[in-house]
């Protein structure tokens, strides 16, 4: 259905995150970017998803990190520049940076204030020593980074949590490609994979019991309705996360509950029940599979850590031989 303006927006409406929500739900099938997910509500849903017991991601992360840094630290090499793709809460980070070797300079990148904020409070008074160079930004988007007082010997881009599987293979490869560019010709790249792996395990993380992992993609719409003028009836829609054996990954949605029509930023739209909006996918990967993703935007798989008895894995790139 072409939607049909009922009324104006409010003044402070995010003119790209209009037109992104107006072009997804005029989109067949129906799709919000993931990105959205994360405001601040939303952030801090996602650091209370961390913690839910059928959230195994984070526990092995964590622990590979633990059992691993030692080899990290001695691959990244001194003196660098950790550059945070959404950097949350700073957990991972802090097990990183008190591994490495003399770190000079941390930038987070997180597109929420308050997570930022929260991230670098805990950091900072644990690392005096690191340069502490937030940046409040899209990391999909080309990113300026801030310059360090000191000069690093390369940059290393932690980007945890297996972020990467929630863009399709060109998103993906693009975000690589972007990532090549932030580290140079001597940097790396520190990038946490979640592995294929018994469907029933994935399923359970992203539908814990407690419920979490709903409340986080339902206040996508709560979102929406108070920056975009919408009316979601958040009652009126389900979350809904399967694993696709045949694509690898799990798939999120917003489901309607019944026939309902929404209006968003001036524009109806007609929902038939049954009817869902992608919100969110979140790609295993094998470990063949991933290394042509990274060739494709110029990296090779330089070392790794964790695979099939973990589920999970810590994958260090770097520049492809040229």
């Amino acid at each position: 259905m072409t939607p049909a303006a009922v009324f104006a927006p409010g003044p402070a409406a995010d003119p790209v995150l209009r037109a992104d929500v107006l072009a997804g739900l005029s989109a067949r099938p129906r799709r919000l970017p993931s990105k959205y997910l994360y405001d601040d509500r939303g952030s801090a849903l996602f650091e209370a998803i961390t913690r839910q017991p059928e959230y195994y991601l984070t526990r092995v992360e964590l622990a590979l990190l633990a059992g691993h840094m030692g080899e990290i630290a001695a691959a990244a090499g001194p003196a660098v520049h950790v550059v945070e793709y959404g950097s949350g809460s700073g957990l991972k980070t802090e097990r990183l940076l008190a591994g490495l070797e003399g770190p000079l300079a941390y930038t987070p990148v997180e597109i929420s204030a308050a997570a930022l904020e929260a991230c670098v409070a805990r950091l900072r008074p644990r690392f005096p020593q690191v340069e502490m160079l937030p940046l409040r930004a899209d990391f999909t988007r080309p990113l300026r980074l801030p310059r360090p007082r000191r000069a690093p010997a390369r940059t290393l881009v932690f980007f945890p949590g297996s972020t990467l599987g929630n863009f399709a293979a060109d998103e993906a490869v693009a975000l690589l490609a972007a990532m090549a560019g932030t580290i140079g010709d001597t940097g790396m790249a520190l990038v946490g994979i979640d592995l294929v792996k018994d469907p029933a395990a994935i399923e359970a993380a992203y539908n814990d019991a407690a419920g979490v992992t709903a409340a986080f993609t339902l206040n996508l719409l709560a979102r929406l309705n108070r920056e975009l003028d919408a009316d979601f009836d958040l009652d009126g829609f389900a979350h809904q996360a399967r694993y696709v054996a045949e694509r690898e990954r799990i798939e999120t949605r917003l489901v309607s509950l019944r026939p309902q029509r929404v209006h968003v930023a001036g524009h109806a739209f007609d929902f038939a029940a049954g009817e869902a909006i992608e919100v969110e996918y979140s790609h295993k990967y094998r470990d063949a599979g991933f290394a042509a993703l990274a060739a494709r935007a110029g990296l090779e798989v330089a070392a790794g850590w964790g695979g099939e008895p973990e589920g999970f894995g810590l994958r260090l790139l770097r520049q492809a031989a040229r």
